[in-house]
């Protein structure tokens, strides 16, 4: 029923988004590429072909500075603007730098990834030093693994020359038993990620169920309880020397307005989804298990950023959880969160149907997103060449119209 639904209530339909499978190339057409000071770097990277169709637009606008140097953008893209295939990429690259024509580029990237259309995303890209650190999180933006990532703003750091990944990575995912956490494990899996995954007790025959599935180990344990983060660094510590990941996923909603909720809705969701991460983080570095160049995710949502009715205490917990993941990378770890939007799970299968379809279409691509576009995510900043990005917070969220 849901397409005469649609219809009838005059709702976008949704383009057909293309994901990754394993063996599709990076970069599956031709790609153009504007001129400017990077030009030559990409191109060796992804060379250009002769077609009247294009896969990937990319722009290189690091040497915009004066405002009248935005007609660059325009020239640039006018005439392709027709060219590019269904789920097409756009890419424009910028500076750290603050200045008119810089954040100009914010507000042309996220008007295109919403004018395009057809599964088109668009995002800009901060360099503050050489394209070389930038390689990993343009394979992913250019790739379908980014398939519900669009109007995104990322700043990639300078080279961390001093830090080499390790053979045989293993990662940390909390909250691994269904859902996004189970994906994520999934995804991890896949790139050759040993993971240990982490759920309450309750949770124990499905936790157990996706660490056969990933050939990984399997936790059960309350990261709420007083002696949690001791107790877990002892049993990590008796099975691992140190972690390269950890994914502070595990959240819960108690949802009711500021008016009829309780203390202990408040407590509980406050303590699950923020103040458990943080502990737990701040234990396993005292014990030697993570250090500045292990990989910390957190698991924000987009009602961190836009708030929500009746998620007060929600909102604040993954608000804070952005906070804590920025204070992090100030002080030099590799920190980064997502946050996704709308995302079909069991949760949001409860949903009245008239709710549901809403929050389905609020969005560019016109659709929930899935619990593998969170987890490809969430692998791209887990990669090994990402230890350039830090203090980044990724919407997985379709550019979804709230909170744009």
């Amino acid at each position: 029923m849901g397409r005469p639904l649609v219809k009838r209530l005059g709702l976008p339909d949704p383009p057909q988004l293309k994901r990754w499978r394993e063996g599709d190339p990076i970069v599956p057409g031709p790609v153009l590429i504007s001129d400017g000071p990077h030009a030559a770097a990409l191109r060796q990277l992804y060379p250009a072909a002769d077609a009247d169709r294009f896969h990937a637009l990319i722009f290189d606008g690091t040497q915009l500075s004066t405002p009248e140097s935005l007609r660059e953008l325009y020239d640039f893209f006018h005439p392709v603007a027709r060219s590019l295939t269904p789920n097409g990429r756009v890419i424009v690259l910028g500076t750290t730098e603050v200045n008119a024509a810089q954040q100009a580029l914010d507000g042309f990237v996220r008007s295109v990834g919403k004018e395009f259309g057809r599964g088109t995303t668009a995002q800009l890209v901060r360099l503050s030093s050489s394209l070389e650190a930038a390689r990993s999180t343009l394979d992913f933006l250019l790739s379908a693994k980014s398939a519900y990532v669009s109007g995104q703003t990322i700043a990639v750091g300078p080279p961390r020359e001093s830090y080499s990944e390790p053979a045989g990575r293993v990662a940390l995912v909390t909250g691994a038993a269904r859902g996004i956490g189970a994906e994520i494990a999934r995804v991890f899996a896949r790139e050759g990620v040993h993971v240990i995954c982490l759920d309450v007790p309750a949770a124990g025959q499905d936790l157990a169920r996706v660490a056969n599935q990933v050939r990984g180990e399997a936790l059960q344990l309350d990261l709420t309880s007083a002696d949690a983060p001791s107790r877990l660094a002892t049993q990590l510590k008796s099975r691992r020397d140190r972690l390269d990941i950890v994914v502070h996923n595990a959240g819960i909603t108690r949802d009711k307005t500021l008016a009829k909720m309780d203390p202990a809705q408040w407590d509980a969701v406050l303590g699950v989804n923020l103040i458990a991460p943080i502990r737990v983080t701040e234990t396993l570095l005292a014990q030697g298990l993570i250090d500045n160049g292990t990989r910390i995710i957190g698991v924000a949502s987009i009602a961190g950023i836009a708030g929500n009715r009746g998620q007060t205490n929600y909102a604040a917990s993954k608000a804070g959880v952005i906070g804590w993941v920025r204070s992090l990378a100030a002080q030099g770890f590799v920190a980064n969160a997502v946050a996704p939007g709308f995302i079909e799970t069991a949760m949001t299968a409860k949903m009245p149907l008239f709710v549901r379809e809403a929050g389905r279409r609020m969005n560019s691509m016109s659709q929930g997103g899935l619990p593998v576009d969170v987890a490809e995510t969430v692998a791209w900043f887990a990669a090994p060449g990402s230890a350039s990005l830090s203090g980044n917070v990724v919407r997985v969220c379709g550019q979804m119209l709230l909170g744009a």
